[in-house]
């Protein structure tokens, strides 16, 4: 049996901005995990998962071809777990390494006993962890630059506008800076050219990961509102239309590349009352682009979260798209945080106990040559 996991994660600040090529975010891989387990199968593969129901999913290959690399679904639609199985086939066809059956058994953490999604990227992170099971299992010795790059390219065939954020999240670990790739120049490499140019294909060249510090002035707290959120919907309704002027869109980009930008100095310096303050003007800069887009980032519930944890001298905001899911705290570390956790529970706001993940912890070792020369993309 081949296990592999893949954390959690959560928008700190650039939202938004950060679907735009090479424009910045932070985000942090959280300590709560999707696991998948491999085991090898004979005439058919299938994938469980209570996300599918009580039966598996079973899939077999396409017949027509001495090596064939299509994956065709006896009953279920189109998803990141089969757009993952797709693409680690194609690669290992182009590899010339021979194809066997297998099984996915899939688990996660990432949302509750009912199944409702906590909006810590499961979509990311069983992408991660099913393209780590499969370079295991057909020994590929893929870096772990080049498991980034696979899942996202997975991603991407899904989810064409996805910035990649929680993919490097649920890849690289703890606090990082990203910048996403140009997904439309990606695209067109696989498609025309195959997995193995797409990997070093000149659509990487605006992306980077840079590992960030774990700040000890500071605290995170995780809320949960109870509300998911569609983040595709969201995030195609705040980008102009043909005809539609792009001053305003223009001005959130590079406010949000100053709020990241602050940000990430805040933190290499451990100042947490500025980092507190960015965390704010964060915040106002995502009211007012709902505002003038006229999309709900934050919802009453939200709002809620976020002023209750000002008014505890604490700075709030909600963590990535918006519209319901999580709001993120964070706090200074010696601060006494129980009127504020006790006001949130009057509220039905559930905090979520969890912390940032220690890089270094299961699959999100640091590959210290960041993969392909192309890209460097993981740097301390």
């Amino acid at each position: 049996m081949i296990v592999t996991r893949a954390p959690g994660k959560l928008f700190i600040a650039g939202e938004y901005a950060v679907v735009e090529p090479g424009e910045p975010a932070v985000l942090i891989a959280v300590d709560r995990f999707l696991t998948v387990r491999l085991t090898p199968s004979d005439d058919a593969g299938r994938v469980h998962s209570r996300e599918y129901g009580l039966a598996p999913v079973v899939w077999t290959r396409a017949e027509g071809s001495t090596n064939p690399v299509s994956i065709v679904l006896e009953r279920h639609p189109y998803d990141y777990v089969v757009s993952a199985m797709t693409l680690m086939e194609r690669l290992r066809d182009e590899r010339g390494l021979p194809g066997h059956y297998f099984d996915l058994h899939i688990e996660s953490d990432l949302d509750d006993s009912s199944g409702r999604k906590f909006g810590l990227g499961s979509s990311a992170a069983v992408t991660v962890a099913v393209v780590s099971a499969l370079d295991r299992f057909y020994d590929m010795g893929l870096t772990q630059s080049e498991r980034f790059r696979l899942a996202l390219l997975s991603t991407i065939m899904v989810a064409p506008d996805a910035s990649g954020g929680d993919v490097a999240a649920s890849t690289f670990g703890g606090w990082i800076r990203y910048t996403a790739p140009d997904r439309v120049t990606l695209r067109d490499s696989l498609e025309r050219h195959g997995v193995t140019r797409a990997l070093t294909s000149p659509g990487w060249s605006p992306h980077r990961v840079d590992r960030l510090p774990d700040p000890s002035s500071l605290e995170l707290l995780v809320g949960w509102t109870g509300s998911p959120a569609s983040t595709e919907r969201l995030v195609g309704g705040v980008r102009p239309s043909k005809g539609r002027s792009a001053s305003p869109y223009e001005s959130f980009i590079e406010e949000s590349r100053e709020c990241v930008d602050a940000l990430v100095e805040s933190l290499r310096a451990d100042d947490g009352p500025r980092a507190l303050e960015v965390i704010s003007r964060a915040r106002r800069l995502l009211q007012h682009l709902g505002e003038t887009r006229g999309i709900r980032i934050e919802t009453d519930e939200l709002r809620l979260l976020c002023d209750l944890a000002e008014q505890h001298s604490t700075a709030g905001k909600p963590s990535g798209a918006g519209g319901g899911d999580c709001g993120i705290v964070l706090a200074p570390a010696d601060a006494p945080l129980g009127a504020l956790l006790s006001a949130w529970e009057s509220h039905g706001i559930r905090r979520l106990d969890m912390s940032v993940q220690d890089p270094e912890d299961a699959t999100a070792e640091l590959d210290e040559a960041a993969g392909l020369r192309a890209g460097e993309e993981v740097r301390r």
